[in-house]
């Protein structure tokens, strides 16, 4: 692995899971040092970071982590939701059946997982990638699945904003269930109109709770 790709792979790793918080100043010499390559693959890495909107450049401050407003949450989930009912569709129309029943009996069992913890709940959120691969391995299309790819790179920075809450993940499994089972039907407008669903219902719900979590943050 390039040099520049490790400095990569792991500032973005830290910003997805909360380790470099909104904020943060990414000082070239700190960084460099800290990740054990030269300051050269440390500016390509952090370029490629602007690029993806993970970090940004501040007059007098450097590179600094960007934050995370309610207004990106809305209109990701406006990018996600157009990207995410195509996918549904063409993966109805592509798909190889017996992966998505394999996914529909583990996606059933869902529940079993949340209740059992947080490493039941590590081990759900693997299933969801899986779901996820099994999406981009259905649709056919390299332009859509790498949009896919930067959409879910930002979604998972807002899923950390928001608590665990297993009756959302309880539900949240079930919506996607029904996604799973229009696709083994091979129903296209059913399989983007329960992704159109699954969508709004996380939506809602992740707006609650950082809603939630500005108003703890005030009252305290």
């Amino acid at each position: 692995m390039r040099a520049s790709d490790k400095a990569y792979r792991a500032l973005l790793d830290e910003i997805v899971d909360g380790s470099l918080a909104p904020g943060t100043i990414l000082a070239e010499v700190e960084q460099s040092t800290r990740l054990g390559v030269s300051r050269t693959p440390l500016r390509e890495a952090l370029s490629r970071l602007v690029a993806d909107g993970l970090v940004a450049s501040q007059p007098g401050r450097g590179v600094v982590v960007t934050e995370v407003s309610f207004a990106d949450i809305t209109e990701l989930y406006e990018l996600r939701e157009a990207l995410e009912e195509q996918a549904a569709r063409l993966a109805a129309r592509n798909r190889d059946p017996k992966v998505f029943e394999k996914l529909a009996h583990q996606f059933i069992a869902a529940p079993g997982l949340i209740e059992s913890g947080e490493q039941g709940i590590r081990v759900y959120y693997d299933l969801n990638a899986k779901f996820d691969t099994a999406i981009d391995e259905s649709i056919n299309n390299a332009y859509l699945e790498a949009a896919l790819r930067n959409v879910r790179m930002h979604l998972s920075r807002v899923r950390r904003m928001a608590r665990h809450n297993p009756e959302r993940l309880r539900e949240s499994a079930k919506e996607t269930l029904l996604v799973i089972q229009a696709i083994i039907s091979g129903d296209a407008a059913l399989a983007a109109h329960a992704t159109h669903v699954h969508l709004h219902n996380s939506l809602t719900h992740i707006k609650a709770a950082v809603t939630g979590q500005v108003t703890n943050t005030k009252v305290a």
